[in-house]
């Protein structure tokens, strides 16, 4: 008898770990996906050539922001937003991965 619950035991106990080993790990947090401004570098906004409302799809880029952009140009490097005063640090931070700054030509 005392056989028999020892088995019975050794059993239950090799099925519980089998269930506990057939149950998904728990998955990595996800990567947040990049929008298709930064996928694709085609689509990038060209801070000079770009409307008021193309930069105005950028976050943290409002009226003001957006007519800044355009009153500066031509900008050689896009980081030349920060520098020359154009947006603070924080802001240019939100949007460095979906801008350029193309050559003019002249």
């Amino acid at each position: 008898m005392q056989l028999r619950r020892t088995l019975s035991a050794l059993v239950l106990l090799l099925c519980a770990s089998m269930l506990g080993a057939q149950t998904p790990a728990a998955k990595p947090a996800a990567k947040p996906t990049t929008t298709t401004a930064q996928a694709d570098k085609g689509s990038l906004i060209d801070i000079n050539t770009a409307t008021p409302d193309q930069l105005k799809t950028l976050t943290g880029i409002g009226d003001a922001y957006a007519k800044r952009i355009v009153d500066g140009r031509p900008y050689t490097a896009k980081n030349q937003l920060v520098s020359r005063g154009i947006v603070p640090q924080p802001t240019y931070a939100k949007i460095a991965d979906q801008i350029i700054a193309k050559r003019v030509a002249k």
